[in-house]
């Protein structure tokens, strides 16, 4: 059913190209939540430059230094005993039957862990935006078990969402040979073997499994967003004021809701309209550059000048202040996308048959009313804010069949 604003006047300040509020189809839903979807910013609530802070401090800014010369601050070594109880609890799920799709706290128990996931949510959230869990061993459990565990861990930070038009909750990050060069429009970076440069996931969260590497390259990157945006204000504030203007088309790449326009527009920084009033980040050049068949028909602006430019220092700048780094097999990387960038470098694979370079990745989100973020965005109370949704695409798992990522 659609808004009627006429009988609804408190909702005439959301914003235009919202989809149809559909009743939620249990027998598809079972919990009877629905991924939200990405929509554009309630303008009322977006901040001008002049009222951003001049400067950020805290736990959310941080140098490559620093976290070079601290690994035991962001690189959580499983122990004997914690992958004993993670082993259970994967054991138990899968014994009980219940889809992947269903995973969830109360199914995924770790009373143990518990705590102790707790403390690292509210450094990804609050404090240093990342962490990268190392030592389990995928090789001995095999990649359903290995994708299970993430899966269950990522349950314990937040909601799975849908990550694209397929409703996969489990997506996969590796080479399926698509053609960005002439097709940007149509697939996702993380279907190539691309660089991948500074952004954030459509998220809040997002975690990434590491099954298999390439040969050369793929190492990952991540950067402190207000770590960033202190060095903007101080070297380049023309550049900082046209990013935190709202003049930036994002593209759906044709993953479009009924109701919805093929694209939203948004500043890249913004600042909460509550809570905390922190700078919240929103950013990913490869769904800013694919808008060619929109601007060449007159339907939004070209880029202009001043926000190439602003492109081209976002990207350097997020590069000198960014920590870049290896991951191993089995290593769980978890990033927050509210205020950490996060990368990835160009890669080759290894010749046959050696297995491709391949990451299982997920999606969390933390509403405001559970410790996330407050944003400026009309689904900020909804648990499964953000993600991607089409319709009413069921969610779908499957840690063993590529999928998603090319059309």
């Amino acid at each position: 059913m659609s808004i009627d604003l006429n009988v609804a006047p408190a909702l005439r300040g959301l914003p235009a190209g919202l989809p149809r509020l559909m009743p939620v189809d249990r027998t598809l839903f079972p919990d009877g939540l629905r991924t939200s979807g990405q929509h554009p910013p309630i303008e009322g609530q977006l901040r001008p430059f002049e009222e951003f802070p001049r400067e950020i401090t805290g736990p959310t800014v941080w140098t490559p230094q620093q976290m070079i010369d601290h690994p035991e601050e962001w690189v959580h070594q499983w122990t004997e005993r914690e992958l004993k109880e993670l082993l259970q609890a994967i054991e138990t799920f899968i014994a009980s039957g219940t889809p992947l799709t269903s995973i969830n706290k109360a199914n995924f128990r770790l009373s143990t862990l518990e705590s102790i996931l707790q403390g690292i949510r509210n450094d990804i959230l609050n404090g240093r935006g990342f962490v990268v869990f190392r030592g389990l061993p995928i090789s001995q459990w095999g990649r359903y078990k290995a994708a299970v565990a993430t899966m269950g861990l990522s349950a314990h930070f937040g909601y799975l969402l849908s990550q694209n038009k397929l409703g996969l909750i489990l997506g996969h990050v590796t080479n399926q040979g698509a053609d960005y060069h002439n097709s940007l429009d149509k697939i996702k970076i993380s279907a190539t073997n691309a660089p991948q440069f500074y952004h954030t996931d459509e998220t809040d969260i997002v975690g990434l499994l590491f099954c298999a590497p390439g040969e050369t390259g793929g190492a990952s990157g991540c950067a402190s967003a207000h770590t960033v945006w202190n060095a903007l204000l101080k070297e380049r504030p023309d550049v900082a004021k046209t990013l935190a203007s709202p003049i930036w088309y994002v593209d759906r790449k044709g993953e479009v809701t009924d109701g919805q326009e093929p694209w939203f527009r948004n500043p890249v920084f913004m600042v909460e309209p509550g809570g905390k009033e922190r700078v919240y980040v929103k950013w990913d050049p490869y769904f800013v550059k694919s808008l060619a068949r929109f601007s060449d028909r007159g339907m939004i602006p070209s880029l202009s000048t001043e926000q190439l430019e602003a492109m081209k220092v976002l990207e350097e700048t997020c590069q000198r202040n960014g920590l870049v780094y290896d991951c191993e097999i089995g290593d769980i990387q978890f990033v927050s996308c509210c205020q950490t960038f996060h990368s990835r470098t160009g890669f080759t694979d290894p010749p046959p048959p050696q297995p491709q370079r391949y990451l299982l990745r997920t999606w969390m989100s933390t509403p405001e009313h559970e410790g996330g973020w407050c944003l400026p965005f009309h689904d900020s109370c909804h648990p499964k804010r953000g993600g991607i949704q089409v319709d009413n695409t069921p969610p779908a798992a499957d840690p063993l069949t590529t999928a998603g990522g090319t059309e």
